[in-house]
């Protein structure tokens, strides 16, 4: 089971809400998917005011927990007030932080998160932030009291998979017990169980799924893959080596003589 801030899913699996072609698909994707959280950004819907109301009201239908975001937001006093905003909203405590640098790669702002999160901890807020691979902006984000980190593996929407393997290992080993989500550059099925046998926590998607030319089918296909990539992590990878190892021992094996004479 996945533990959050106390609370447990069955999935490992969390969906984004944005960029499918219908409300109708969305939810189908969502119910394929098996996903027990949601994000949801507060910025984003909030600007789409003739479709507002019937957005919140099919994520309501869902039935799903829903985590907002603090998606487009760039400096931390953005970020703090949409939290707040979000908060109201949906009566949660819960909210996935971003603070964002620049528009090209999406990347976030470590300075901005960092002081972003220490002001919404202190706030009562369960934080979950979106982040690099950086190792000293973890130890910070958790020094803040962020129980749950959610390190991207590649630009988000990029679908380039894992770009800095060893740094996304490193941050494995050195936070054995916290909950780490890969968040953003996750592209096909097969990335999400290499991280998942990496011994990553959860998985978070969005547009693989929406933008997929069968969000539905894409979504069955990322939660059969994160559920092998998990099971090979519980049961314990062979390690990789430089030489052959025969699965049948030569030692002992019997040799037969064959008489072309009979």
């Amino acid at each position: 089971m996945l533990e959050l801030y106390g609370t447990h899913f069955a999935s490992r699996l969390l969906l984004g809400t944005a960029h499918y072609s219908s409300p109708d698909v969305l939810r189908q994707a969502v119910e394929a998917s098996g996903a027990e959280i949601v994000t949801v950004s507060l910025r984003r819907e909030s600007a789409r005011a003739r479709t507002g109301q019937g957005f919140w009201a099919l994520i309501e239908q869902l039935g799903r927990r829903v985590l907002p975001n603090t998606a487009g937001c760039r400096t931390a006093k953005e970020a703090i007030a949409t939290a707040q905003m979000a908060r109201e909203l949906f009566g949660t405590n819960w909210v996935k932080l971003e603070v964002i640098a620049n528009d090209d790669t999406l990347q976030p702002e470590l300075f901005g998160l960092v002081e972003a999160a220490t002001v919404l901890c202190a706030d009562g807020f369960e934080v979950l932030p979106y982040t690099t691979e950086d190792l000293s902006a973890a130890e910070r984000l958790v020094a803040a009291g962020c129980s749950v980190l959610m390190p991207w593996a590649a630009p988000i929407g990029s679908a380039q998979g894992i770009v800095n393997k060893p740094a996304l290992e490193t941050l494995r080993a050195y936070f054995p017990d916290t909950p780490l989500i890969i968040d953003a550059g996750i592209g096909a099925p097969s990335h999400a169980a290499e991280v998942m046998e990496m011994g990553y926590d959860a998985v978070l998607l969005n547009t693989a799924v929406a933008k997929a030319g069968d969000p539905v089918k894409m979504a069955q296909a990322f939660a059969k893959a994160i559920e092998a990539g998990r099971f090979a992590f519980e049961a314990g990878l062979v390690e990789p080596r430089d030489m052959a190892s025969p699965s049948t021992p030569v030692a002992g094996t019997p040799f037969f003589k064959i008489d072309h004479a009979s």
